[in-house]
């Protein structure tokens, strides 16, 4: 039989009952479209974390408190109290630090703010002025904190994006006017511009205040909870670390060999630890969905394995005409590799248009992965003839005067 009339008689023997066939292709159908669609998503959060993250720039360094070794820093807002602003001032001015461009002390505090009656719940920040170079902070009206804001311990306040919005309502200028945080009246001098959250912290939703003044007025305290660096080369971060490594441990008295009492992270390590974290994340939800896909070939076998029973005398009367094993094994095989081609078709289709609304609802990237899809096609083949060659070799056996003799 010549490979044509192979094609059509397996094409017909699947169209003769429809139903048994889409359910048979529905194991692949799934399997494939959630490989896709976990591959996608997860291309695209990591896409959306990673523009988050590398919106801080890739040359920032943050000295927290507390050793990595001795478990989680508490972090930002923690009882940990190893900082002072006069250790940013000595990585800025030391002069042993040379790939340092500006520092901001860090102090935050969770809180309500109150305005002509109307409460919102926020994070309040004390920075530096050179926080506005260093995270970016563009204005909408008004202007950001200066040194003498600082210096003068100064009870003034800007707003992020929605914190003015909720406090004053849309369109408003809120410059001039007073909030109260923690029942402590603050001028307001500027409003940001809208800057977008992360899943880590929303700038919009925060208030940043001079950090002196959120040192001694509102937490009553000497340390600071975060340093925040900005080094002028980005080639040069690893040193940068190491050079404030050094500096600090002398000024902390950390002798040879004992653990610092702070910590030091940069952009570099979030987006290191993130390609980590995803990539098994990924790997992981892949395989469980793999799992369709090694379920769908088991079905396939399954439901090839009836057919060939149900077709014995069809198969021993090609026999008896002259169709020789081969063909008889080529036809199952077909009938096998259609069911999966077709149904890894579907799913890719399914999949690619399931990741395109996800991703809308969602709001993050919509990526789809060529490599994905290749795996997909390259599965389907690969099940098709893999759990289909043993129901088309068992046909392709069958002795032609037995099958005809079947009942």
């Amino acid at each position: 039989m010549s490979y044509p009339e192979l094609v059509t008689s397996a094409l017909t023997a699947l169209k003769s009952n429809v139903l048994r066939t889409l359910l048979t292709m529905l194991g692949i159908i799934i399997g494939i479209a959630a490989v896709i669609l976990i591959v996608s998503l997860g291309a695209g959060a990591t896409q959306t974390i990673t523009n988050q993250i590398s919106s801080f720039g890739t040359n920032l360094i943050v000295v927290i408190p507390g050793s990595l070794s001795q478990g989680p820093p508490s972090g930002l807002g923690g009882s940990v109290k190893t900082l002072t602003p006069e250790d940013g001032e000595a990585i800025l001015g030391s002069g042993r630090v040379v790939n340092v461009e500006v520092v901001s002390p860090m102090v935050t505090k969770p809180t309500k703010v109150v305005a002509g009656g109307v409460d919102v719940s926020a994070t309040v920040q004390g920075v530096a002025a050179s926080y506005q170079i260093l995270q970016s902070v563009d204005m909408a009206q008004g202007e950001f904190l200066t040194e003498d804001h600082e210096q003068g311990l100064s009870r003034v306040a800007v707003l992020g994006a929605d914190i003015a919005v909720d406090l004053f309502g849309e369109g408003a200028e809120p410059v001039g006017k007073s909030v109260k945080i923690d029942n402590r009246s603050f001028r307001v001098i500027g409003v940001a511009a809208p800057k977008g959250g992360s899943p880590l912290a929303n700038p919009d939703e925060s208030v940043y205040i001079p950090y002196t003044t959120a040192m001694k007025v509102l937490l009553g305290q000497n340390h600071v909870q975060a340093i925040m660096v900005q080094a002028v080369d980005p080639k040069l971060i690893d040193q940068t670390m190491e050079d404030i490594n050094t500096l600090l441990s002398e000024r902390h008295k950390i002798a040879d060999g004992d653990d610092p009492d702070f910590s030091l992270r940069s952009s570099k390590d979030a987006l290191a630890t993130l390609d980590t974290v995803t990539g098994l994340l990924t790997a992981l939800l892949a395989g469980i969905a793999g799992i369709s896909l090694l379920v769908g070939g088991i079905g396939i076998m399954n439901i090839m394995l009836v057919t060939v029973t149900e077709r014995t005398k069809e198969i021993g009367l090609l026999k008896a005409i002259g169709a020789k094993r081969r063909d008889i094994l080529t036809q199952f095989l077909i009938e096998s590799v259609v069911l999966t081609l077709v149904g890894g078709s579907i799913g890719i289709v399914l999949g690619i248009s399931l990741a395109y609304v996800i991703t809308q609802v969602v709001n993050i990237p919509f990526i789809v992965q060529v490599s994905s899809i290749f795996l997909a096609v390259g599965v389907s083949a690969g099940v098709g003839i893999g759990f289909g060659f043993y129901p088309a070799q068992r046909a392709a056996k069958l002795s032609p005067i037995e099958a005809l003799r079947y009942e």
